[in-house]
């Protein structure tokens, strides 16, 4: 396969884990032990036939989110520590409802982790007339705080869309969006949803891996010997890239 049809993704790539891939060669096994990355013939929203599925609704236990949290806190310390996102974040903001525990693990990692006490948020689906009242839980964000969005995936870029114009509503700064995999697919169009982001509202996508970064863990083959992949998956994910990646 040739890489450059969808591209090494622009992101920052970086290492926390040790040489070579380490760092994302952790998280990549550690979603196949969680039942997260699974690999064979599946479905997706959008009517296509894919060779591996990404399910962040399957972390089920405590040390599984602690765990997440950990990656998700390590990416944002390693971006800022490289002057790419701003260190006066005051809430990370997850979008309802698989974003939640994100940003609650995410923000305890990085206290206990990094020594960096952030507020969290997220968005109700229905706003609470009773009690406190209005459409955020957590933090009550203020104009001018900075906000960090964290997200599992983003397919379509639905939930992006609902969530960042009610934000930008209340006078804040969308620093950027994490999320654990960019799967590097176009949309209905000729564009990833993580591109149409950008365009439409600025906003810089930071994923913890892509799925390049998971062809090269395939590639290399130092997996763990109870981590049995199909020989073929390599041939498989190639082709569906070369069909839908950008």
């Amino acid at each position: 396969m040739d890489t450059g049809t969808c591209g090494r993704s622009e992101m920052p790539c970086f290492d926390t884990g040790g040489e070579g891939m380490g760092y994302k060669k952790n998280f990549i096994e550690f979603m196949i032990r969680s039942g997260v990355l699974t690999f064979g013939e599946f479905i997706t929203k959008s009517g296509r036939k894919t060779p591996y599925f990404i399910n962040t609704g399957n972390y089920r236990t405590g040390t599984q989110l602690a765990r997440l949290g950990e990656f998700y806190a390590d990416c944002i310390m390693e971006n800022i520590k490289q002057r790419i996102l701003n260190k006066n974040i005051t809430a990370l903001f997850g979008p309802a409802y698989k974003g939640i525990p994100i940003s609650v693990t995410t923000a305890i990692a990085l206290a206990e982790k990094h020594g960096m006490d952030i507020n969290y948020c997220s968005n109700r689906k229905e706003e609470k007339d009773h009690g406190e009242g209005g459409s955020l839980l957590g933090y009550q964000l203020l104009c001018g705080d900075s906000v960090l969005i964290v997200e599992d995936v983003i397919t379509a870029g639905t939930a992006m869309k609902e969530c960042v114009p009610m934000l930008k509503t209340l006078g804040v700064s969308v620093e950027g969006l994490i999320i654990s995999v960019d799967r590097m697919e176009r949309g209905a169009g000729s564009k990833t949803a993580i591109q149409e982001l950008k365009e439409e509202y600025g906003i810089e996508t930071y994923p913890i891996i892509t799925i390049n970064d998971i062809l090269d863990w395939l590639y290399n083959g130092e997996r763990n010997g109870s981590l049995t992949i199909d020989p073929g998956m390599i041939k498989k994910i190639e082709d569906y890239m070369d069909q839908y990646c950008v």
